[in-house]
Parts: structure tokens; C-alpha cells; sequence
């Protein structure tokens, strides 16, 4: 796997900043002006849950070349505390990079949830191989825009529009390979279109930089904006010679969702995920002693369906 590909398994956690902030309540229809969190009850979006229910998901990623798909199983369950949980296994990976999935990796569970008492929350990423990181964060990537959007008492008619500040940066770090992961974003979610004619939503949140970042950038270096606005991403990996693969700069993805206005499920959703790197090889963990940078862009694009 070359060095692009192994920075793209972290882009996609940046979501869950905003579920890992206690205080985590507001939004706002510009970012001055605040608007209440709505309950569920009062969202075209809320999800209706069935006790047994089973779904099946089908992913597809493509990033920079290094493509994969993967099937999530899932069951809706209760939790300990009588909340609504899906409950989904990972099967049936297929790369171009000719990766299979371990013992371990099958047998890992991850629970997501769309009630508004569950906020999203991170799973031991360290259970599971590293590339199969992109596909469970991005899966609660798709959750957890869904389960931000029920909540925004913005969000009831075609058109309507919020504003969520966050900022407080996620760390993906895995505790092996990746020793520094994070991104800081902010929200901007439209209700784009409902269509009662065959019961589907359309919701569109953009993942934006917030004017000021609050991601951890320890040498000079890194500071230097790489793009428009200040770096709102950085990664530090270390390679198996002791060195370090470090990247900083813009990160910004919009996801697209089709929703039930019947049960609330997500039918289909869309990733397109965007970063501007400056990239450099370190040999020192304070990251002083560098080569010379090189800049990047990364796409990537991940597509998710329900499968009838």
C-alpha cells in the first residue's frame, strides 16, 4: 500500500468531533445566530425502529486508485438501557490490494444508532485491521450526519438550512501505526428535497473548516496554511524504518443521504472526501528534522446502498 493510501484509512473520522463534546447541542442557521435542537418526533427524519429488524449494506470506496467494497450485516437490538441500537458484522471484502479480512475483523461488532439518546461515539478501532478503519468511520460517518440532522429544528422543510459549530478536533489515532490523527470541522447541513411521492428525503451535509482550528500542529512547519483557509487536518504515521509520514492541510467532504420517510433507514448515501496535503518524510518524533514537502491532493469517494 503506497504512502497516499495508508494516510486516506484516517480522513474519514473527522465527523465525530461533534459527538465528543459533552456540551454538544447547538445549531445555527448562520454562524451567529442559534436555533434549537429539535426531538425526534418533530423530524421528517426520525427513524422508527422494529425490534428483529435486519438490514444489509453495500460499500463501495475508491481512494486514489486503492478501491474495496465491503458488506455490513446488520440487527436492530436494545441496549442495556432500553435504546434502539443496529448492530452490524463486517463480511465479504474485496480489494484491488488483495486484502482478506482476519478473524478478529469478522468477528467485530459495531453498533450504531439514529436515536437521539445515542450519540455516536468512536468503536476500539485497534480490534480490526487497518483497512477496514475507512470502512466502519465511514459508516458512522453516515450515522451520525443522519442522527445530527433529526435533532435541528431547521430541518423540516425542502430548503431548510443549518449551521452546526464544532470545531474541537477527533483523533483517529490507532495506537500503532498512526501516533497523531485529527480534524477539526464544523457542519452545514440543507434538507434539500422530500419526496412524498416515493417517501424518500434527501439531506446534504457539508464538512467545513471552522474559522479557527483546534487541531494539534507541534512544529512551525505545519502551521503555514496549505490551502484557503487554516489547516484543519493533520496525520503523523510511522513507517516500519522508525520514520515518520506526516501530512498536514484542508480537509472538506460532503455526504449526500437518501432516508425513509417511512422508517427513517438510510437507502443511500454519498462521501466525497477532499484533502489539500503538504506532506513531508521526518526522521525525528519532534517532526524538525524533514524533508522536503511535497503537496498532494486526495479524493475520495464512497458510496453506500441498502440492499433490498
Amino acid at each position: 500500500m503506497n504512502r497516499s493510501t495508508r494516510i486516506l484509512q484516517g480522513l474519514s473520522v473527522s465527523i465525530l468531533c461533534a459527538f465528543l463534546v459533552p456540551a454538544f447541542s447547538s445549531a445555527q442557521s448562520s454562524p451567529t445566530a442559534t436555533s434549537t435542537p429539535v426531538t425526534a418526533s418533530q423530524s421528517p427524519l426520525v427513524r422508527h425502529y422494529t425490534e428483529g429488524e435486519k438490514l444489509t449494506y453495500h460499500m463501495k470506496g475508491d481512494n486514489e486508485g486503492w478501491t474495496y467494497e465491503v458488506q455490513g450485516n446488520g440487527i436492530v437490538k436494545k441496549d442495556a438501557s432500553g435504546h434502539f441500537v443496529e448492530e452490524y458484522g463486517w463480511s465479504d471484502f474485496k480489494s484491488n490490494a488483495g486484502m482478506t479480512l482476519s478473524a478478529p475483523s469478522l468477528s467485530f461488532r459495531q453498533t450504531l444508532s439514529l436515536d437521539p439518546a445515542n450519540p455516536p461515539s468512536i468503536p476500539n478501532l485497534s480490534l480490526v485491521q487497518p483497512f477496514l478503519i475507512g470502512p466502519i468511520t465511514d459508516m458512522l460517518t453516515f450515522y451520525a450526519d443522519l442522527w445530527l440532522a433529526i435533532q435541528q429544528s431547521d430541518l423540516k422543510r425542502p430548503g431548510d438550512h443549518a449551521y452546526v459549530k464544532v470545531g474541537i478536533p477527533a483523533s483517529w489515532a490507532d495506537g500503532n501505526h498512526v501516533i497523531l490523527g485529527e480534524s477539526s470541522i464544523d457542519f452545514d447541513l440543507t434538507l434539500k428535497e422530500l419526496d412524498s411521492s416515493n417517501q424518500v428525503a434527501t439531506l446534504l451535509v457539508k464538512h467545513v473548516p471552522p474559522l479557527q482550528p483546534k487541531v494539534k500542529l507541534s512544529a512551525e512547519w505545519m502551521r503555514t496554511p496549505v490551502a484557503d483557509t487554516p489547516n484543519n487536518w493533520v496525520q503523523v504515521a510511522k513507517d516500519q524504518s522508525g520514520k515518520y509520514d506526516v501530512g498536514v492541510g484542508k480537509e472538506i467532504f460532503d455526504v449526500e443521504l437518501k432516508v425513509s420517510l417511512k422508517d427513517g433507514r438510510i437507502l443511500s448515501a454519498i462521501m466525497n472526501n477532499l484533502v489539500q496535503t503538504r506532506q513531508r518524510e521526518c526522521s525525528d518524533a519532534a517532526l524538525l528534522d524533514c524533508g522536503q514537502p511535497v503537496d498532494h491532493q486526495i479524493h475520495r469517494q464512497i458510496e453506500l446502498h441498502l440492499v433490498p
